[in-house]
């Protein structure tokens, strides 16, 4: 490597860092467990590819040179970064990332996929906090959330987002005995009754796609993940979240209504809290979210 060629000796400038911090050839020596004569034959070596003094020996006592104390610097900060690297390397193989999610995002998209970062990351423990409710970023309890909406948020960064195509879905059997045709009064509606309105309600998807008719659903639920359940059922009709719902549609147990879609305002964001203390397996964890939801 080319700056290998343009280094000196590291075995020197450890004891260099050392001396400087010892104020000693000797405290230096017993620190790092070699002799006084070893740290002093390793300084001068130094000096010799520098082409200059890194000391100046006084009787009883060293002072060190302008140029040692500012190569000391660097070595100092280099060196404590060196040590947090390592630090932060082998706590991941025991770090646990929280990620927070609705109840259908872990179930439906998040589960499935977990497999794979585990793969990919083996010394990684994942926590899952699903719940509908807004969770807090401010308490501390996730690394990382995924929260529909529309950013930005007040409580964290949004490192990565897409949006989300909704339609009118249903079993292939609830699909063959409807009427043909697009959504009328006379399907049944499953409604899901989200604390969060930037999830739309069939009222405000059916006003965006201009429907000239009133959806009086059948069936309420409070979870999403329930309505969808109560879809592939054969139960009704559901708002299907495309990121959402795309295994169900791949293995045939969730078709579409019609031809009737609806790009939302609303957007899938990975955020991280404000305040979170950045390591290595929540930028991981951070990094494979992103990828997958992009994917």
């Amino acid at each position: 490597m080319r700056f290998r060629r343009r280094l000196p000796s590291l075995t020197g400038l450890l004891m260099l860092e050392a001396v400087l911090r010892r104020k000693s050839f000797t405290a230096a020596a017993g620190e790092l467990g070699v002799t006084q004569a070893a740290v002093s034959r390793q300084i001068a070596l130094l000096e010799d590819e520098l082409g200059q003094p890194m000391f100046l020996r006084k009787h009883r006592a060293i002072e060190p040179t302008a140029a040692c104390l500012t190569l000391g610097l660097s070595l100092a900060q280099s060196f404590a970064n060196i040590v947090d690297t390592i630090e932060a390397i082998k706590a991941s193989s025991q770090a646990v990332v929280t990620i927070g999610a609705t109840v259908a995002f872990s179930s439906f998209w998040l589960l499935p996929r977990l497999a794979d970062f585990r793969d990919r990351n083996p010394g990684i423990q994942i926590r899952v906090i699903s719940q509908d409710a807004k969770i807090d970023l401010d308490s501390g309890e996730v690394d990382i959330a995924i929260r529909y909406g529309s950013p930005p948020f007040g409580d964290g960064t949004v490192i990565a987002s897409r949006g989300d195509v909704i339609m009118p879905v249903c079993s292939p059997e609830y699909f063959r005995r409807r009427a043909a045709g697009p959504l009328s009064a006379k399907d049944d509606f499953i409604e899901t009754d989200a604390a969060d309105r930037s999830w739309l309600s069939w009222t405000q998807w059916l006003a965006k796609s201009s429907a000239t008719f009133e959806a009086r659903p059948s069936l309420r639920f409070n979870h999403y993940t329930e309505t969808i359940f109560a879809a592939r059922a054969g139960q009704g009709v559901a708002l299907g979240w495309g990121a959402l719902i795309q295994t169900f549609l791949e293995d045939g147990t969730l078709v579409p209504c019609d031809d009737s879609k609806l790009m939302d305002e609303g957007r899938y964001n990975v955020l991280l809290p404000l305040k979170a203390r950045r390591t290595i397996a929540s930028d991981q964890a951070a990094a494979w979210l992103t990828a997958a939801l992009h994917g």
